[in-house]
């Protein structure tokens, strides 16, 4: 078991940037592949970034490449999620995630584990 608690949401400007948190408790997040989703009112929940369990490979939604950095702490146990140049279409409530399973995934039911999510609501 692991609870994961998320963080950094908020109102921002178009073109500013935020950093989400993700802290986990139960068990170390280096036990996971990790994700990030977000879902916006009246959408589906979509992939935006995965972390193997290494820390080493990333990957992303094509959509926010080159603008969001998915990073894992260790030693706080948290992961983060970079939004640069944040635009009006990133706004959406924003979940990180975890996966027992090995290997990556961007289907949200290959999670075992979510947070309850951290609004991010960005203004033109």
């Amino acid at each position: 078991q692991v609870q994961l608690v998320e963080s950094g949401g908020g109102l921002v400007q178009a073109g500013g940037s935020l950093r989400l948190s993700c802290a986990a408790s139960g068990r170390a997040l280096s036990s996971f592949t990790m994700g990030w989703f977000r879902q916006a009112p009246g959408k589906e929940r979509e992939f935006v970034a995965g972390l193997s369990r290494s820390g080493y490979s990333t990957y992303y939604a094509d959509s926010v490449k080159g603008r969001f950095t998915i990073s894992r702490d260790n030693a706080k146990n948290t992961v983060y999620l970079q939004i640069n140049s944040l635009k009006p279409e990133d706004t959406a409530v924003y979940y990180c995630a975890a996966r027992t399973g090995w290997g990556t995934a961007s289907e949200f039911t290959a999670y075992d584990y979510w947070g309850q999510g951290t609004q991010v609501t960005v203004s033109s």
